[in-house]
């Protein structure tokens, strides 16, 4: 009976280990494929900011060339309040 028993819970434990080894494996998979996607994201995050720098040097140069003070418009877009009292004026 000894041996039967130990065969058993030879048995139950060879399952279990199976079973996680396969939960470990599906886990590292995930894990690669998410440092894979967080990669790509930051590539494309820099390209974009590099886009965005050249872009905003673009509509400054344009701005200026055009007599716009941009610091001025920037400041008017942080203030909410501004929109409304020059729409209430015109009104």
């Amino acid at each position: 009976m000894g041996l039967t028993s130990t065969a058993n819970t030879v048995s139950k434990l060879s399952d279990l280990a199976e079973k996680l080894y396969k939960r470990v494996e599906a886990i590292r998979k995930r894990v690669e494929g998410m440092s894979e996607t967080v990669g790509d994201t930051n590539e494309r995050v820099e390209r974009l900011e590099g886009e965005l720098a050249e872009q905003r040097a673009l509509v400054e140069a344009l701005a200026a060339e055009s007599g716009v003070d941009v610091k001025a418009t920037l400041e008017e877009l942080d203030d909410p309040g501004a929109d409304v009292e020059t729409d209430d004026a015109e009104a």
